[in-house]
């Protein structure tokens, strides 16, 4: 049985003790009875503009009793938590009504309305050839407005990523994606500065501080026109924002130095998510890993930063906590690939109350929802449930059902209809700095990393005079008789004794140039196609052991071997072109250079492929029904 809400205005969710309501006013000012006074930009009543809701975009507040919506004046009195959307509340802090002032609304930089409507992908199916597609999503339709956060919630592989990863643009080349995504009404590809996305696993630096690791990503993320102390200026602003200007000089640290805790490095990558300010923030599993408390710390900022900024925020939220629950605006539920509910909390208490699902007193609405969705578990509850009771697939079966036929799905498309009706204005390309400067800020920044870090580089120096300091003292007073030529030569096979240690070290292709370098058979032995044309002369293996023959041999003499008859000694030169069969064309310092100029070209080769991939996944995903 589907629940039927209360009539109500179009955009407005259902009344509820935490939800004020929402309404698109148009750059006027509510009286006293809240009706909109036309004025401004969103002129008044009728078609609803880009104008009209993008100047007055609110921030609905928690599950507590609601207090009202503060004016702009008291708001600032009350300090720059209230400002920003947040009072305090019985958990600390929940958030309240506040307007988005319409000058964040201009063209240059609009908001960001996305709308996403019959969505499906589905995978190709693995084993034998002709399995079917696995699908793994099933029709979701839903919206996400500025000021906003929507969680996405779900049983593990229900959906949940895929969904995120979809909105987003960043589906594998191996996927479908189905349906229509929208932004501001228009099929538009996410420029850069547009989007955000934060994924699960916080990839930082463990030597850098929080200053260094959001400043070394400022300089590279904003353009070149802003002068350094700007973009100085701005890292810290951001720092602060995220509240982490207490640990702005601490390390991050890692697994062997400590360093900051769980909820902060997850703060941290948002901060150097959030530096360009973009429109649209994807957030992967923002509070796994860490504990309830810096749970609801992480999404009361998030909060913040989306009310005042009108941001738009979506995150895959796997099981959050109470009090993380009662900052999302909007719900997303998801089991199976299936849409079981979209809306606001309350309406979706209702919703599974009205189904047979009511939630128990004292427990928490998102424990509720997840437990009665998951099926995981199906086999262990029938066994242990003395009284019949549904299983969480046939919940999910009902509950599916259920809403596809609710006029809580009529009000979700209605809603969609209008977002994409709307005449949204697009996003341009913001600037970025420019290859030089990223360039040299990650040199510097790499450097400054192998200098902190005892493991990649002081050890790793040691470990390298070691062996240098074993090379030279094992040869040491090796002679310049005969013998010593043979004994010369041994250096080479010392360093590097055979080509399946390097193939046993994941060094494939070194092996094989290693093959044709020299140390196994003579240059003129090699058979000319493919072992001496082309592969003796672009494997850098031949230029090293050359120029090294010559620097070992270049100038001695050696005593002649008794079955030589003519020549007393034997010169190095000789040593090089009749038993090594080294090119004697150059010096050693020409296969220096060589070796050099080799660096550099394989190092422009790995970058040039890493773009030519980027590219090519970029048009693959695109011609898979990524946003656009």
């Amino acid at each position: 049985m589907a629940g039927t809400p209360s009539p109500l205005p179009r955009w407005a969710p259902t009344p509820s003790p935490s939800r004020p309501l929402w309404r698109p006013w148009g750059g006027g000012t509510p009286d006293a009875n809240n009706h909109h006074q036309p004025g401004g930009r969103g002129g008044g009543t009728g078609s609803t503009s880009w104008w009209s809701l993008a100047s007055g975009v609110f921030a609905w507040g928690g599950r507590g009793r609601h207090r009202g919506t503060a004016s702009s004046n008291e708001a600032a009195a009350a300090g720059d938590d209230r400002a920003c959307g947040v009072v305090p509340g019985r958990s600390g802090c929940e958030l309240q009504a506040v307007v988005v002032p319409s000058s964040a609304a201009d063209a240059d930089d609009p908001r960001a309305f996305l709308t996403w409507e019959d969505v499906g992908v589905t995978v190709a199916g693995g084993g034998p050839r002709g399995a079917p597609d696995v699908r793994i999503l099933d029709g979701i339709s839903g919206h996400a407005r500025p000021g906003e956060v929507l969680a996405i919630m779900g049983p593990s592989g229900g959906g949940k990523t895929t969904l995120l990863d979809t909105l987003a643009g960043r589906l594998g080349s191996d996927m479908n994606k189905t349906g229509l995504i929208l932004i501001n009404g228009r099929q538009e590809k996410l420029a850069y500065g547009t989007s955000a996305y934060v994924t699960q696993d916080n990839v930082l630096m463990s030597t850098l501080s929080v200053r260094e690791a959001v400043y070394y990503s400022a300089q590279m993320q904003l353009p070149d026109t802003m002068p350094l102390p700007e973009k100085r200026s701005h890292a810290e602003r951001v720092i602060r924002e995220m509240g982490l200007a207490d640990a702005m000089d601490t390390r991050i640290g890692g697994r062997i130095t400590k360093g900051i805790s769980g909820g902060q490095r997850k703060r941290l990558s948002i901060c150097i998510e959030i530096l360009t300010r973009p429109r649209l923030l994807f957030l992967d599993e923002p509070t796994s890993g860490i504990d309830s408390a810096a749970s609801y710390h992480v999404m009361s900022h998030i909060a913040r930063v989306a009310a005042r900024d009108g941001m738009t925020v979506v995150a895959a939220v796997h099981q959050p906590s109470g009090d993380v629950f009662e900052l999302f605006h909007g719900l997303c539920l998801l089991a199976t690939g299936k849409a079981i509910f979209f809306g606001t909390i309350s309406d979706a208490t209702e919703f599974f109350t009205l189904n047979g699902f009511p939630c128990p007193h004292l427990r928490s609405p998102s424990d509720h929802f997840l437990r009665t969705i998951n099926k995981d578990f199906d086999e262990e509850t029938v066994e242990s449930s003395k009284t019949k009771r549904k299983t969480a697939a046939e919940a999910i079966d009902i509950l599916a059902t259920a809403y596809r036929s609710s006029d809580y799905f009529e009000k979700t498309t209605d809603q969609i209809v209008e977002m994409k009706n709307m005449d949204g204005a697009s996003f341009r390309r913001r600037e970025q700095a420019s290859f030089a400067t990223k360039l040299l800020v990650l040199t510097r920044r790499s450097f400054l990393n192998m200098h902190r870090d005892i493991g990649y580089y002081w050890m790793r120096l040691a470990i390298y005079m070691g062996i240098g300091i074993c090379l030279g003292t094992i040869f040491y007073q090796v002679g310049y008789s005969y013998s010593s030529i043979q004994s010369m030569m041994m250096v080479i096979a010392a360093i590097v004794p055979d080509f399946l240690m390097g193939i046993i070290v994941g060094a494939g292709v070194q092996g094989v140039m290693m093959l044709n370098g020299g140390f196994f058979r003579l240059p003129n032995e090699l058979p000319k196609p493919v072992w001496k044309y082309p592969s003796y002369y672009i494997s850098f293996h031949k230029y090293a052991v050359q120029g090294l023959y010559k620097n070992e041999f270049m100038g001695l003499s050696f005593p002649s071997d008794q079955l030589v008859e003519f020549n007393v000694t034997i010169s190095g030169i000789q040593v090089l072109k009749d038993k090594l069969q080294v090119e004697m064309g150059y010096s050693k310092w020409v296969n220096l250079a060589i070796l050099c100029g080799m660096m550099v070209i394989y190092r422009m080769m790995f970058f040039a492929i890493v773009k030519i991939t980027e590219e090519i996944r970029q048009k693959m995903g695109g011609k898979r029904g990524c946003v656009r």
